[in-house]
């Protein structure tokens, strides 16, 4: 059986044997990530990567798996090292029963570019072919989103320090420590900070299906 593979000092292989499903959710959020923070837009990649702007879409929101020339293809356009690229791929996790994650190891990433936001990626995880994102967000004291976004995932909020404002499909929310919110991330949403101090929120991104 031929397995591709590529000299990278993780040395990860690249085969779909190997790539599996929480693999591919890690590769195409951090594909995500690295696009926006770059200011570069789905069209724009894929001219870059000469593909499709509907596969860089469907890659994003983990809909297919790409290619490894793709996969190359995507990184070269993003003009991001190999190396650095893989690093952050946690395969620890994989089969196991029992995961424990030390804060120390949580990721940091840029979801936006909102002034005050701070993301940390805690666990990304496959369940029952559901993908689920686990991340921390603190939101800095003033910290307001400056525009409505939607995403295609349900979202649970669950606030662990602050007092946040949430506008969900033109309707505000007030929560306090220890509240918690879910919705259809699908609506047009923004939060922002409208305590004295930092915002701490915990907050659970559960995928939508391909078909919907």
């Amino acid at each position: 059986m031929k397995v591709l593979c590529l000299p990278l000092s993780t040395y990860i292989c690249l085969n779909t044997i190997y790539m599996t499903e929480d693999i591919i959710i890690q590769i195409s959020n951090k594909i995500k990530e690295k696009r926006k923070s770059k200011g570069i837009t789905i069209q724009e990649l894929a001219d870059k990567a000469q593909v499709s702007k509907g596969l860089i879409s469907q890659i994003e929101n983990n809909r297919t798996v790409p290619s490894l020339l793709v996969l190359i293809n995507i990184i070269k356009a993003l003009q991001l090292d190999m190396n650095e690229f893989f690093n952050e791929i946690d395969q620890q996790t994989q089969g196991a029963k029992v995961i424990i994650k030390q804060k120390a190891s949580y990721q940091v990433f840029e979801k936006e570019p909102a002034k005050g936001f701070v993301y940390k990626r805690v666990l990304t995880k496959n369940v029952k072919n559901f993908p689920v994102d686990i991340v921390l967000l603190e939101l800095k004291k003033g910290a307001r989103r400056p525009h409505i976004v939607r995403t295609d995932a349900y979202e649970y909020k669950y606030i662990i320090k602050g007092s946040v404002e949430y506008l969900i499909d033109n309707e505000k929310y007030i929560l306090e420590e220890g509240d918690s919110l879910f919705f259809d991330g699908r609506l047009g949403h923004k939060p922002a900070n409208i305590g004295t101090d930092n915002a701490l929120i915990l907050v659970v991104y559960f995928f939508l299906d391909s078909d919907k």
